[in-house]
C-alpha cells in the first residue's frame, strides 16, 4: 500500500512540475512587455516621453482584451474538449504569436500582436490550476497549486534578466522558444479522472452561458472575479509606470519600471508558496485572502506616503512588498475552480483571472479620469487603489469557503 501511495504521488508530480513550467513560461510572455515597454518602443521609433506612456497602455490594454477573449474560448475548449487540449493549443499560439512580436515594426503591429498573444497567455494558468486541482486530493490541493504559483510566477525573474542581457526583439523569440519547447514535456500528462466521467455523461458542458443562468451562480463568478483586482492594480499601473510615479514623487535616481517588475515578482513567487502553507493552517482560503488583501493595502498605503524624495532603492523594496501582498494570485485561481462543478470549472478557471487580468483597461480608464478630475497622477493613482482594494475585499465576504469542498460535483 505504502508503495501504492509512493507510485501515485510521483505521478502527480509530473502534473505539477508541467503546470508550473507552463504558467513560468506564461508569465514571462505576459510581462514581458510591462519589461520591456520603454526599450522597445524607443525601437520602433517612439521616443516623447508622454508618447511612451500613452502607447503603452494602448498596447497593455490591447493584450488584455486578447485575454478576456482567450479567457471564454479556452475555458469552454477546456470543459468540451478536456483540460490538456488548452494546455497544448494555447502555448503554441502564444508560443508563435511571441516569435511574431520580435518582427513588429509599429506601433499599431505591436498592439495586434500582443491582443493575439494574449488569445494564448488566456489559456495557460486556468487549465493549468484546473487540472491539478483535479488530480490532488483536496487537503493537499491550496499546496499544490500554489507551487505551480510560486515556481510559475518565477518567470517574470527571468525575463527582467533575458532583458538585462539581449536585444528586445530577441527576448520575445526567447519567449517563444521556451513554450515550444515545453510542449514536448506535455505529451505525458494525462488528463483529469474528473474530465474522463463527466465526459460519459448527458450533461452540458463548457457553456459559458450557464455561468449566468441562476442569480446564485452569476453572483458567484463575479465574486470570484472581483477577488484578483488588486493584483493587476499592482504591476499594470504602480509597477508597469514606476518610472512616471518616480518622477512625480521628486525620487532620487532613475526608476527602471522592468526592475519594479522583476522585484515585485519575486515577492509574488514567495508570496504565492506561503498562501498555500497559510490556508493548509487557517483551514480557510478566504480568510488567507483576506490577509495578503491586508498586506497588499499596507504596501500601497507606503508606496504613496514614504516614497516623496526618496530614492530607488525605497521603490524597489516597495515593489517587493507589494508583491508579496498580492501573492494570493494562485489562491484567488484556485478559489474560482473549487467554486464551480466539474462540467463548468475549465470555463470558470480559465475565464475569472482573465476577467480580472481583462479589467485593467477599465482600471487605466478609471485612473486616468481621477487623475484628470483631480489635477494629480498620484492622487489618481491613490483613490484608484482605494477603490480597488474595497471592492476586492468586500468581494471575498460574499463567497463560501471552499477549503474543505470536494470537487466531484456539477452544475445543473
Amino acid at each position: 500500500m505504502l508503495h501504492q501511495n509512493n507510485r501515485h504521488q510521483s505521478v502527480l508530480t509530473l502534473p505539477v512540475l508541467v503546470a508550473a513550467l507552463g504558467y513560468f513560461v506564461d508569465i514571462y510572455d505576459l510581462l514581458l512587455f510591462s519589461i520591456i515597454r520603454i526599450t522597445s518602443l524607443k525601437g520602433i521609433g517612439v521616443t516623447d516621453p508622454d508618447a511612451l506612456r500613452s502607447f503603452g497602455e494602448k498596447i497593455i490594454s490591447w493584450q488584455m482584451y486578447g485575454l478576456l477573449l482567450g479567457g471564454i474560448i479556452w475555458g469552454v475548449v477546456g470543459d468540451k474538449k478536456g483540460r490538456l487540449s488548452v494546455l497544448f493549443g494555447s502555448i503554441l499560439l502564444y508560443s508563435v504569436a511571441n516569435i511574431a512580436n520580435g518582427f513588429v515594426h509599429t506601433v499599431e503591429q505591436y498592439a495586434v500582436v500582443r491582443f493575439i498573444a494574449g488569445l494564448g497567455l488566456a489559456g495557460e494558468l486556468g487549465a493549468g490550476i484546473t487540472l491539478v486541482s483535479e488530480l490532488t486530493a483536496k487537503e493537499k490541493r491550496g499546496i499544490a497549486t500554489s507551487i505551480v504559483a510560486g515556481l510559475g510566477l518565477t518567470g517574470a525573474i527571468l525575463a527582467y534578466f533575458i532583458k538585462e542581457n539581449f536585444e528586445w526583439r530577441t527576448c520575445y523569440f526567447i519567449g517563444g522558444g521556451l513554450g515550444i519547447a515545453l510542449l514536448i514535456l506535455r505529451v505525458s500528462v494525462f488528463e483529469s479522472g474528473m474530465f474522463h466521467e463527466v465526459k460519459k455523461m448527458k450533461v452540458q458542458r463548457g457553456n459559458f452561458f450557464m455561468l449566468f443562468a441562476t442569480r446564485e451562480r452569476m453572483k458567484r463568478y463575479l465574486l470570484s472575479i472581483l477577488l484578483g483586482l488588486p493584483s493587476w492594480y499592482v504591476v499594470g499601473i504602480l509597477m508597469t509606470f514606476s518610472n512616471d510615479f518616480g518622477k512625480a514623487m521628486h525620487i532620487t535616481g532613475a526608476i527602471d519600471p522592468g526592475k519594479a517588475v522583476m522585484y515585485s515578482y519575486v515577492g509574488v513567487s514567495i508570496g504565492g508558496i506561503i498562501t498555500g502553507f497559510v490556508s493548509q493552517k487557517l483551514r480557510s482560503r478566504l480568510k488567507t485572502l483576506q490577509i495578503f488583501y491586508g498586506i497588499t493595502a499596507l504596501g500601497i498605503i507606503l508606496y504613496f506616503t514614504i516614497q516623496y524624495n526618496g530614492s530607488a532603492t525605497i521603490m524597489y523594496v516597495l515593489a517587493w512588498l507589494l508583491g508579496f501582498g498580492t501573492g494570493f494570485w494562485a489562491m484567488f485561481v484556485t478559489v474560482g475552480a473549487e467554486q464551480f462543478g466539474t462540467n463548468l470549472r475549465a470555463t470558470a478557471a480559465t475565464t475569472i483571472p482573465n476577467m480580472a487580468r481583462g479589467t485593467l483597461p477599465l482600471i487605466i480608464l478609471l485612473f486616468q479620469w481621477l487623475r484628470d478630475i483631480s489635477g494629480s497622477y498620484i492622487t489618481g493613482a491613490w483613490i484608484t487603489g482605494a477603490i480597488i482594494m474595497v471592492i476586492s475585499v468586500t468581494a471575498s465576504f460574499g463567497l463560501k469557503e471552499t477549503f474543505h469542498r470536494d470537487l466531484n460535483f456539477l452544475e445543473e
